[in-house]
């Protein structure tokens, strides 16, 4: 049979077992108000972090992506055009950015970051072909030939070799031809014979092995000619076969 006890004989109890055992009642009653302290704390937490969530919408998630992808691929496109731009020792008369950076963008790794340095001007050294060969006596670096004719047309030929005079052809695959016409095109090495580079006091020829050469240019740098050739599987540079070169410029990519 069960004891019933009042509200106050049981608090009576209470503060009668505290007294007689503190250490059990105390502890018991520290950790359920430490219990309540974290719950409070906990509580507090979670409300200042729900504070920091934001609701969007799916649409609004979409055009911020849209934003933020668009402003970095600006910034990367500015960046890579910027790197890409060569640093020239001297002004070129047939060359502006437009040229720089697509001419920058398909000549081998190997001359990339390098600074370009002139190495032959007709509107500084005059027109001739034995100076050509002069200013380029001793060096042993890759040279880039433009070349702009009486129809303003701007094409040339990058080489793997410095232009001389030779019995028998040289160069390498990664000579090209390219021309501006006004697009960009450039013309690699097929693969098909090597007939890369060779000159002599009378012409400076680039490509052949068909019925004409891919560059051709006479001794005093003021007749040219460009045919298709199996070196490259090139088209015409200039918008005719024959034509009279205005002005020409050579450049060297070196350490």
């Amino acid at each position: 049979m069960g004891v019933a006890y009042s509200v106050g004989e049981v608090d009576h109890l209470y503060t009668f077992f505290v007294q007689w055992s503190p250490n059990i009642y105390r502890k018991r009653n520290n950790k359920s108000s430490s219990e309540k302290d974290m719950a409070t704390k906990k509580t507090v937490s979670n409300s200042k972090a729900s504070k920091k969530w934001e609701i969007i919408t799916v649409k609004d998630s979409k055009r911020r992506l849209s934003l933020c992808s668009s402003v970095d691929s600006e910034a990367e496109e500015y960046q890579e055009e910027d790197d890409a731009l060569p640093v020239l020792s001297d002004h070129s008369q047939l060359l502006d950015d437009h040229h720089l950076l697509k001419l920058a963008a398909h000549m081998p790794p190997r001359t990339r970051g390098y600074r370009w340095h002139l190495v032959y001007s007709t509107a500084i050294h005059g027109s001739s072909l034995k100076t050509l060969y002069r200013n380029m006596a001793g060096l042993d670096s890759p040279v880039l030939l433009v070349i702009k004719d009486v129809q303003k047309k701007v094409f040339g030929a990058f080489s793997s070799d410095p232009f001389k005079v030779s019995k028998y052809c040289y160069g390498t695959g990664e000579t090209f031809l390219f021309s501006f016409n006004p697009d960009f095109q450039q013309y690699r090495w097929s693969g098909e014979n090597s007939y890369f580079v060779s000159g002599n006091l009378e012409s400076l020829q680039i490509g052949g092995g068909g019925d004409g050469f891919a560059l051709w240019l006479d001794a005093d740098l003021y007749h040219g000619a460009s045919f298709s050739c199996p070196t490259f599987k090139n088209a015409p540079l200039s918008t005719h076969e024959d034509f009279i070169i205005q002005d020409v410029e050579v450049w060297t990519v070196q350490s």
